[in-house]
């Protein structure tokens, strides 16, 4: 079993992927139009938009679609871990050009660095880069203190 997220647009799903390809390490793995279906029934300038596409990004898989009232995501992210400070800096810079900051990048008690924003094709992002855990006091192989 394998759980992956599929977004909704309202018609930049192509742009939106090819931005993540390029500026995310993506790699896009298909792509199927409105037009490709048989008997389309749907508005000529929507024929090129994306029925379905999919994308993986690190280990998982995105997929996403063109609707043409697709609302932006309000209540769920896509939650990227970075590799280091300096790449998080990176991509924060990126996703935010042009998008909607709801926790700017800062250091938290969880986080090195941690930020919460809206992207400017409507996809909200929690971008997080973690301390390297260290194992309990006591605890050779770093077991959980809550559990014992």
């Amino acid at each position: 079993m394998k759980l992956d997220i599929y977004l909704n647009y309202r018609g930049n799903c192509e742009e939106a992927f090819h931005f993540y390809e390029t500026h995310l390490g993506g790699k896009i793995s298909g792509v199927v139009r409105h037009g490709e279906q048989p008997n389309p029934n749907i508005p000529a300038d929507w024929k090129e938009k994306i029925l379905h596409a999919r994308i993986d990004i690190a280990t998982t898989t995105l997929m996403g679609a063109d609707i043409p009232t697709a609302e932006p995501m309000r209540s769920a992210y896509l939650s990227l871990s970075l590799d280091s400070e300096a790449e998080a800096e990176r991509v924060y810079g990126l996703l935010t050009d042009g998008g909607e900051v709801f926790m700017k990048m800062e250091k938290t008690p969880f986080a090195n660095r941690f930020a919460m924003l809206r992207d400017k094709f409507g996809t909200s992002w929690m971008l997080l880069h973690q301390p390297e855990a260290e194992p309990a006091k006591g605890d050779a192989a770093g077991g959980d203190p809550w559990l014992g």
